[in-house]
């Protein structure tokens, strides 16, 4: 009887180690054959209308309002400034192995009976559910000190999202998914939408802006002698962010960002519903950032790596 007891404690002991895995990053692969064009929901998930009316969610301060299409799946409709840069970043995370949200850029429609114009449809997900209550900060979360966390940053930067809020301001963009059949906590960014414009103080960022986009990619980042960064960069503690990322940090992450082609970001661009201008823009500044990122990542005597 004791040696029954016994089992029956070792497994109780085993089954509850089962633990809960956390997560920020997972290996992409091979980046440069990713289709960034239909991003992570693939060919066949692209929202179908009709679209009918579910609810309004009143968070954030872009409306978003909840829909489901002709096939039945549910999806959050945002709309405003901020559809075409979230469709474009979360394209370039999930390239990056960062979680992303599954977003659509749906150039025109309408909801029931209501037309819009640019609006980013992103799929709710059956199976995971969000938890608000885990909510990290740039400064405390599980993942502090590994280069995920800090290629997460330089990616916040390259992006130029300047409203990178944490718990520690009224609202917060980062996110934590749960999947309980999996025994999964994935922390991700989830809001994009001031990215791919000009950094600064309220009265001078914008969003979705090549022109600015532009200008201030040209002393995005210097390698100091000593061997420490300078980053441009000004945004939502952006203190935590350029103090703390070393050259070991964007080697890492220039493993995958290194390998990204000129075409896959048109394709991301254009999936984002950007013009022919805007494309071509910003392919040239998003490049230009690469390799400034490339150049400092470098040790030095070595050769850079050659562009894509």
């Amino acid at each position: 009887m004791r040696i029954v007891l016994a089992l029956l404690v070792t497994v109780g002991v085993s089954l509850a180690a089962d633990p809960v895995r956390t997560v920020l990053w997972r290996d992409p692969g091979k980046v440069e054959a990713l289709d960034l064009y239909h991003g992570p929901l693939g060919r066949g998930a692209i929202p179908k209308p009709p679209f009918r009316y579910v609810e309004k969610n009143g968070s954030g301060t872009n409306e978003k309002i909840i829909v489901r299409d002709a096939r039945g799946r549910t999806w959050e409709a945002k709309l405003g400034p901020e559809a075409k840069p979230e469709a474009f970043a979360t394209r370039l995370a999930w390239a990056l192995g960062y979680h992303s949200d599954r977003t659509w850029l749906v150039p025109e429609g309408s909801i029931d009976s209501r037309p819009f114009r640019d609006a980013r449809f992103e799929l709710r997900m059956s199976g995971w559910k969000y938890r608000p209550d885990l909510a990290w900060t740039w400064k405390n979360n599980p993942f502090t000190g590994r280069p995920e966390l800090n290629g997460l940053r330089i990616l916040v930067m390259l992006l130029s999202d300047w409203d990178n809020k944490d718990p520690r301001d009224i609202d917060s963009n980062n996110g934590v998914l749960e999947s309980p059949s999996h025994r999964l906590l994935v922390y991700f960014v989830a809001d994009w939408g001031a990215s791919l414009g000009k950094w600064g103080n309220i009265f001078t960022r914008e969003k979705w802006d090549c022109e600015g986009f532009t200008q201030q990619s040209r002393e995005f980042v210097k390698r100091n002698a000593d061997g420490t960064l300078d980053w441009a960069y000004r945004g939502k503690h952006a203190g935590d962010f350029r103090k703390d990322i070393r050259v070991e940090d964007v080697r890492w992450l220039m493993r995958y960002l290194g390998r990204l082609r000129d075409q896959q970001i048109r394709d991301a661009l254009r999936a984002a519903g950007a013009s022919p201008q805007d494309t071509g823009c910003f392919t040239a500044a998003l490049r230009d950032r690469i390799n400034q990122l490339r150049r400092v990542s470098v040790a030095k005597g070595s050769p850079a790596p050659p562009r894509r």
